[in-house]
Order: structure tokens, then sequence, then C-alpha cells
């Protein structure tokens, strides 16, 4: 057998089943538009040449508890035996999902309306869980041992945006090297975000694209709750939402960053048919069974 990164090969003991397809694809998903120290994420990871671990950038689409002895170190270092432990941010590992559906908006929507769709190799040097590790699962994977997406198939979820496969890529990610295309919303066409997307060097494709009404949204309030509905009120253009519209309003000092990631979350969940065709310049994989909520 082929030599392991040391955390990797602890969860390969762990691990059940046989390889995995090797057309599926891990992607990281991100806000494009967001800020980081002072200026646009796409044009810091173009300086760095890198995507960096939520230990490096302080930031998370999901928990924020990337410090020593936070929830999230403690669980690397329950599921990597330490390894992490001594370990600068930049050495570990980069979260993400496997998109074992083929979804043509990615892995795990719920962090990002655009994500990196990694190269193959990039299986190699992840491994996996089912549920998300906020969850502390105890069922794991690797690219030689994959019995999770039978279990995550097998395991209804209410919210499809808490339906994914964790991946945690080991070791750096370059930018370009280890990036097979990156993956926008549309709704960023002709916009600073195109142009950045093109200077980092990688293959931009797109997807069918995140929009939703007001009107859409107002009978779930119970989702992510009323003051969430009233700013998607306050920031709509014309009553619409699209991940651009959502991103003008991370400008906005007087907008909470955990209630515009709520507000992100109706966006994704019912502004989307969540069996639409593969992003533009990529095969069509096969997506989940449309699950008839309004669009």
């Amino acid at each position: 057998m082929r030599s392991l990164h040391p955390a990797l090969a602890h969860v390969h003991e762990q691990a059940r089943g046989g390889p995995m397809d090797r057309q599926l694809r891990v992607t990281l998903h991100f806000h494009p538009d967001a800020l980081f120290e002072g200026g646009g994420i796409l044009a810091a990871m173009r300086r760095d040449g890198r995507y960096c671990s939520q230990f490096e950038t302080r930031t998370s689409n999901g928990g924020l508890t990337a410090f020593p002895q936070g929830a999230r170190w403690q669980w690397e270092s329950r599921l990597f035996n330490g390894f992490y432990d001594q370990r600068a941010g930049h050495e570990r590992p980069k979260y993400g999902s496997l998109n074992f559906r083929g979804d043509a908006y990615g892995g795990s929507p719920r962090f990002g309306s655009s994500y990196f769709r990694l190269t193959e190799g990039a299986l190699d040097r992840a491994s996996f869980c089912f549920p998300d590790s906020v969850f502390e699962p105890t069922s794991f994977g690797t690219s030689e041992r994959m019995a999770l997406i039978e279990l995550a198939e097998a395991t209804p979820f209410e919210d499809p945006l808490d339906w994914y496969v964790e991946a945690h890529v080991h070791g750096d990610l370059r930018i370009p090297d280890d990036v097979e295309a990156l993956v926008l919303d549309p709704s960023y066409r002709g916009t600073h975000v195109e142009e950045e997307a093109h200077a980092l060097g990688v293959r931009v494709e797109w997807h069918p694209g995140y929009a939703v009404t007001l009107g859409a949204l107002s009978p779930h309030p119970g989702y992510r709750g009323d003051d969430i509905l009233r700013l998607a009120e306050r920031v709509a253009d014309n009553e619409v939402l699209t991940p651009f519209i959502l991103g003008r309003a991370r400008s906005d000092a007087s907008v909470e960053p955990q209630q515009l990631k709520k507000l992100w979350h109706c966006l994704a969940r019912f502004g989307r048919s969540w069996d639409g065709p593969a992003p533009t310049g990529s095969p069509k994989g096969k997506g989940p069974e449309p699950l008839g909520f309004p669009q």
C-alpha cells in the first residue's frame, strides 16, 4: 500500500468499504466576494497561491471554533490522533465535501455560493466523515476505503443543506495546481469577481444559479427566523436575492455577519432546483431527486 500522510493513515485504519469512484471530486465552498484582510478573498488567494485553513483565516462559513482548545481544534486532535496539535495553522487540513451526487452546485452549498473543484489527486490526500464533524461522527472514509456514500444515501435529512460527506484535505492546496475549476454563480458575470477569478489562472465555470424572491421566502419564517426575513427585505434588489446582492451587504458594517450567513442559507435552500444540470464545461452528474419546495 502507498505511504499515507500520518493523520490520514490514522483515519484510514478506522475507515470501511472499498475504493471510491475516481470520477468523484472534492469541492471547497466559499463566497467569492467575501472580504479578507481589507481586500477580496480571491485577490488574497492569488497573492498567496494557496487555499488557507480556517485556523489561518480566523473566518468560517460554518462554526467559528478554529483556535487552540476550541471545538474544531479538539475535534481534529481526536480524529487525527493529535498529529496537528503542535502544528501551525497553514499545516492543518482544509475542509470541503465529497460531491458524491454530482451536484452542479457542489457538495455542500450551505458553505458558499461558489466552489473550487479539486483535481483527482486531491482524493488521495483527503479523509472523510459523515455526518458533519460538528456532530462528532464515528464513520470515516478515505479514497481507498469509502463506505460513507451508501451511509449518506440511506440517511434522511429534512434540510438538504445538511446532506453532505465532509472532506479534510491534508497538505498544501496550491492554486492553480490543485484546482480543476472554480465554479461561480452566474450573478457574478461581468463583475470584479469574474475578473479576479480569471486572474487566478484556473478554469472558470458557472453553475445554474441561485435566486429567490421575497415572496418565495415569506412562507418560511421558521427556517432561520423572522429577523432574517426582515433582513432579506432590507437587502433585496427589486424583491429578489442573489449571491451578488448578498455580497453587497457584506460591506455594510450594520449587517451582522452571522445574520447574513443565515440569509445565505435561505437563498441556498429555496433559491435553486436540487436536480439541476451540471456546471458549464463539466460532465453532467446525477443529482438528487427534487425535494418539491417552492422555487
